[in-house]
C-alpha cells in the first residue's frame, strides 16, 4: 500500500483470517497497523492487491454500498466515541436507529447486549458518569448490537486500567466464542501472552511473524 504522497505503508502484506477465528495484530507505531485498519473498513483502497471481507472485493464497493458493507464490521476505538448527550443505552439503540431497526427490536437486543457487557445497571447513566472500562463496554456493546460478522477492536484497551483489559479482552473473546470473528490492534504484549490467540506482527509495514497461541 502506497499513499498518494509517496509514502510506503504496507509492502508484500498477505493474510487470512477465518471465520470465527481471533487474531491479535500487533507491531510498533507506524508499522501499519492502522493502514490495515482502514483498508478493511473501506476508507482506503489498496495500491495494489486485493481485500475480500465476506466475500466482497472492497476495490469494486461503489460510495453507495459502503456503509451497507460496513453494516457487517463492528469497530470499538481507543478512544470509545460515545455521543455525550445519550446515555448507556440510548447509545447501544443509537447503532441501531440508523440500520433502520424497529423500536422492537431495539427494546429486545439493547438490555441482551448491555447485560452480555456487565452494564445493565449502568443503562441509564451517561459517558460522564461512567469509568473509562464501562465507557469502552458501552462502545463493545454498540459495535455488536447489529450481530456482526466481523468485530475490529482498534486498541481498545489503551484508555483503561490493566485490570480493565483483561476485563475487556476476556469480553471480546466471549464474543469470539459465540462465533464472531475477532480482529484486535494491540501493543500490550502481556495481553497477548496471556490470551493465547493467533498473533500477526508488523514491522515496518511488513508481516514479520504470524503465530498461533501467542507466541512471538
Amino acid at each position: 500500500m502506497v499513499y498518494e504522497n509517496g509514502t510506503k505503508a504496507l509492502e508484500n502484506i498477505n493474510f487470512y483470517i477465518d471465520k470465527g477465528e481471533f487474531v491479535f495484530l500487533v507491531g510498533s507505531s507506524a508499522a501499519g497497523k492502522s493502514t490495515i485498519i482502514k483498508l478493511i473498513m473501506r476508507e482506503l483502497v489498496p495500491s495494489d492487491g486485493t481485500i475480500i471481507i465476506n466475500e466482497t472485493n472492497t476495490s469494486f464497493l461503489t460510495h453507495r454500498q459502503i456503509p451497507y458493507f460496513r453494516r457487517k464490521i463492528g469497530v470499538v476505538f481507543q478512544d470509545f466515541r460515545l455521543l455525550q448527550n445519550k446515555n448507556a443505552y440510548d447509545n447501544v439503540a443509537y447503532a441501531m436507529e440508523i440500520v433502520g431497526a424497529s423500536r422492537r427490536e431495539i427494546r429486545k437486543n439493547v438490555p441482551n447486549v448491555l447485560s452480555q457487557v456487565g452494564l445493565t445497571a449502568k443503562a441509564k447513566m451517561f459517558p460522564s458518569q461512567l469509568s473509562g472500562g464501562e465507557q469502552q463496554r458501552v462502545a463493545l456493546a454498540r459495535a455488536i448490537v447489529n450481530n456482526p460478522a466481523v468485530l475490529i477492536a482498534d486498541e481498545p484497551t489503551g484508555n483503561v486500567d490493566p485490570n480493565m483489559s483483561y476485563e475487556i479482552v476476556s469480553l471480546l473473546t466471549e464474543i469470539n466464542n459465540r462465533g464472531t470473528t475477532v480482529l484486535m490492534v494491540t501493543h500490550d504484549h502481556n495481553l497477548v501472552r496471556d490470551f493465547h490467540h493467533r498473533v500477526i506482527m508488523l514491522d515496518g509495514g511488513r508481516i514479520v511473524a504470524d503465530n498461533a497461541g501467542g507466541d512471538f
